[in-house]
């Protein structure tokens, strides 16, 4: 097993993918706690980050889903690319 080099670039693509992928099911969990356990705060933190959620219509739903895929997508393109330059500064 070799040591993982310090001084890497993040491929963008991967995290990108990764961050809406994590992003995604992260909501869908929040909206499954939503519906198991009404009475959790759940809603007002989804309103908080994603507008336009309604978690118990389909429309909202989908609109929260493509938002996280969105957010995800959105860090990936700002931190990948600044965390690259910074990293290549270092060398």
């Amino acid at each position: 097993m070799t040591a993982a080099n310090p001084h890497a670039s993040i491929p963008v693509f991967a995290l990108g993918m990764a961050l809406s992928i994590f992003l995604a099911i992260s909501f869908i969990l929040c909206v499954a706690g939503y519906l198991l356990l009404p009475g959790l705060p759940v809603n007002h933190a989804l309103l908080a980050v994603l507008p336009g959620v309604e978690p118990l219509r389909w429309p909202g739903f989908f609109v929260g889903l493509i938002e996280s895929l969105a957010w995800g997508w959105y860090i990936a393109l700002i931190f990948g690319p600044l965390y690259n330059i910074f990293v290549l500064s270092r060398r």
